[in-house]
């Protein structure tokens, strides 16, 4: 399954599953949100970006592509934010899962 597809799916799976989980927008990507804070989305390179906190340590994934987000050129990455690539897709539903409840402790 392509990225883009894969992205598709786990968000209309989410916000099927999870009443509080709905599809959005994140600097104009398509994201998934819940209670109106988005906690991943789909990047325009074709990876994912999730809100993993700031515990979290990417060089302890099994996944050695992950990185912090850093989306500006001039400022600091966004904290709490990693990029999971494209080509380590088959780690996006577990991640998801980690950003959500991730991101209902901080409401």
């Amino acid at each position: 399954m392509e990225g883009k597809a894969l992205f598709e799916k786990i968000t209309t799976d989410y916000s099927t599953k999870y009443p509080d989980v709905q599809p959005g927008k994140m600097m104009s990507s398509q994201a998934i949100k819940v209670k109106d804070k988005v906690f991943a989305f789909f990047s325009k390179n074709g990876d994912m970006v999730f809100r993993l906190g700031k515990d979290f340590d990417p060089d302890t994934s099994e996944s050695k592509g992950i990185h912090v987000f850093n989306p500006f050129k001039n400022k600091g990455s966004l904290s709490g934010w990693f990029v999971v690539p494209e080509q380590e897709k088959r780690l996006w539903e577990s991640y998801t899962h980690q950003a959500l409840e991730n991101t209902r402790k901080l409401n």
